[in-house]
C-alpha cells in the first residue's frame, strides 16, 4: 500500500469501499495499466458531453476514439444531413420563385461546391471538439477498444486502461441487408462521400433517414425512387402524420414505390445498377443504391462477454433507468442502448449520470418520457409526447380526445406547388392534459421545440387556448384548434 494512500486513511477523508479497493488496485498495477475515474469508450455526443462534465466535478477521465471526433451526428448524421436539407430547400424556394413575381433563371446546381462546404463545416467541428476536451482535460486515446480483463480492463493499441467507473458510448452503424448484390449498394454514412449527384438514385427505407435522404436528392435533380416495404412511410410515428407525409411524398418529386423490396442487385457493364423487385418488375440505369433500412449498435467488438456486460438479441447493450449495465461499475448511453436514437438524447443522459456518480446526485437520471424529435422531410414533420394509438393504450379510448387541423400555409397562398400543414393534439382525462403534439409542415421543427417545453410541464388544453394566438402563423393553429373528437383507433 502506497504512503499516499496510508496517510490518506489516518486523513480520515471520506472513501467508500469501492474507492479504496479501486485506489489500492491502482496502487498496485499502475505499471502495467492505467487507470482513470470514469474511462469513456466512445468520442461521440454522448461520450463526449459525459467526459467533459465529469471533469466539472474534478475527477481524472480518459476517452477513446479511434475515428473523427463527434460521432455519428457531427459526422455523417444530423449535422451534415441539415446542411444538405438546407441545400435542397432553396432549390424548394426557387421552384415558388416566379409565383412570388421573380423572374430568375435558373443555370446550374454545382453538387461539388456544397460538399465541399459541407466538408470544411464539418473539419471545424472535429477541431472544436477536440479543443473542447484538452480544454476540459480529459486524456483522449486513440484507437479502439475492446474489454481483455473481466475486470473491466480495456486495450487499446496495445495499451491497458481501467476505470472505476466506464461508460460504453460507442454507437451504431448502418444495416446492410443479405441479398445477392446488397455490396453494390452504399448506406446512408456512404451518401455523405458521394462527389456527385447521382442522375438516378434507389433509396430503401421507410424510416426517417431514408426519408430525409430521399428528399434531399429529389428536391436538388437526381430522379429519386424510395423503395418501402409496407404502404406508409414513418409507421411508428402517428398515425395522422404518417399518412399525410406519405401523401406529400406521393406527389413528387421523390417516385415512391410502396410494398416494394428488391430481390437481387446486379453490376452492369456501363457501372450502373440494375435491380430485380420482388413485384417482378426492374429498375435500371440505377447510379446510385442507398440502404437506409436500420442501424445496429457497434458492440459486436467490445468483447462484452468477457465482462459479462448483457446484450439483446440486436447487440443492443441492455441498461436500466440509470444507464448501468449488468456489470457493476459499467455503464451505456446513446445508440449502443438502441433506445431513442438521437443526439440530445446521448448527450442528456450522459450529463445526467456523470452527476449522478461524481456529483452525489443519486436519483439524476434522463427521464425518456416526452422527447420531442423532427423528421426533415419535405415538408418537414415535428412529435413529442404520445401518438393517438398510444395515448388510447395507455389511457383508454374513452379518456382520449383528439383535436386536429389540415391547412394549406400561408406561404403557399400563391404558390403552384402545394405542402400541406398539419396540427394534431392529443390530450388525456377530464382536465384534456396535452400528452402529444404533432406537426407536419413548413416551420415544425422550429415551432415545436416551445410546445414540447408545455408537454413537459404537463399543460392542457384549456391553457393552451387561453394563449393569444401569432397572427399569421401555422403555429398559431395549436392554441385555437375547436372541436374534439374521440379516437377511431
Amino acid at each position: 500500500m502506497s504512503l499516499k494512500l496510508v496517510k490518506k486513511l489516518h486523513s480520515g477523508s471520506p472513501l467508500s469501499l469501492g474507492g479504496l479497493l479501486f485506489q489500492l488496485r491502482r496502487t498496485m498495477s499502475s505499471s502495467t495499466v492505467k487507470e482513470f475515474d470514469y474511462l469513456v469508450i466512445g468520442g461521440g455526443s454522448g461520450g463526449i458531453a459525459s467526459a467533459r462534465r465529469a471533469r466539472e466535478f474534478g475527477v481524472s477521465v480518459g476517452l477513446v476514439e479511434g475515428k473523427r471526433l463527434g460521432g455519428t451526428c457531427v459526422n455523417v448524421g444530423c449535422v451534415p444531413k441539415k446542411v444538405m436539407y438546407n441545400c435542397a430547400m432553396h432549390a424548394d424556394f426557387i421552384r415558388d420563385h416566379a409565383d412570388y413575381g421573380f423572374d430568375v433563371t435558373f443555370n446550374k446546381f454545382d453538387f461539388t461546391k456544397i460538399k465541399q462546404s459541407r466538408d470544411a463545416y464539418i473539419r471545424r467541428l472535429n477541431g472544436i471538439y477536440e479543443s473542447n476536451l484538452n480544454g476540459s482535460k480529459v486524456d483522449l486515446i486513440r484507437g479502439f477498444a475492446k474489454f481483455c480483463d473481466s475486470d473491466g480492463t480495456i486495450e487499446v493499441n496495445g495499451h491497458k486502461y481501467r476505470g472505476r467507473h466506464t461508460l460504453i458510448a460507442v454507437g451504431g452503424r448502418p444495416t446492410i441487408p443479405d441479398i445477392p448484390g446488397a455490396e453494390y449498394g452504399i448506406d446512408s454514412d456512404g451518401f455523405f462521400d458521394l462527389e456527385d449527384l447521382p442522375k438516378k438514385t434507389v433509396v430503401v427505407g421507410a424510416g426517417y433517414i431514408a426519408v430525409e435522404l430521399a428528399g434531399v436528392l429529389g428536391n436538388l435533380g437526381s430522379e429519386t425512387h424510395l423503395l418501402i416495404r409496407k404502404d406508409k412511410v414513418l409507421r411508428t410515428f402517428d398515425q395522422t402524420l404518417s399518412e399525410s407525409l406519405t401523401d406529400a411524398i406521393e406527389k413528387g418529386p421523390v417516385h415512391l414505390h410502396k410494398k416494394t423490396q428488391i430481390k437481387t442487385v446486379e453490376k452492369q457493364k456501363d457501372g450502373s445498377l440494375k435491380l430485380t423487385l420482388d413485384n417482378g418488375e426492374t429498375l435500371e440505369d440505377v447510379n446510385t443504391l442507398i440502404w437506409a433500412i436500420g442501424r445496429e449498435p457497434l458492440t459486436a467488438e467490445l468483447n462484452l462477454d468477457l465482462v459479462g456486460v448483457k446484450s439483446d438479441k440486436e447487440g443492443n447493450i441492455v441498461v436500466d433507468d440509470f444507464q448501468q449495465t449488468s456489470k457493476d461499475g459499467i455503464l451505456a448511453v446513446g445508440d449502443a442502448c438502441g433506445k431513442y436514437l438521437l443526439t440530445p438524447v446521448a448527450i442528456a443522459a450522459g450529463r445526467r449520470l456523470a452527476h449522478r456518480l461524481f456529483n452525489g446526485e443519486s436519483e439524476n437520471r434522463l427521464k425518456y418520457e416526452n422527447i420531442a424529435t423532427v423528421v426533415f422531410s419535405h415538408p418537414p414533420l415535428g412529435t413529442v409526447g404520445l401518438t393517438e394509438a398510444e395515448a388510447v393504450e395507455k389511457y383508454g379510448a374513452d379518456h382520449i380526445t383528439i383535436y386536429q387541423s389540415k391547412f394549406n400555409p400561408m406561404y403557399h397562398a400563391v404558390t403552384e406547388h402545394k405542402q400541406p400543414c398539419v396540427m394534431k393534439l392529443v390530450c388525456a382525462g377530464d382536465d384534456e392534459k396535452v400528452v402529444g403534439v404533432h406537426i407536419l409542415g413548413q416551420g415544425s421543427d422550429e415551432i415545436l421545440q416551445g410546445f414540447a417545453v408545455a408537454v413537459s410541464m404537463g399543460a392542457t388544453k384549456k391553457q393552451f387556448d387561453e394563449t393569444v394566438a401569432i397572427h399569421p402563423t401555422s403555429a398559431e393553429e395549436l392554441v385555437t384548434m375547436r372541436g374534439g373528437v374521440k379516437p377511431k383507433i
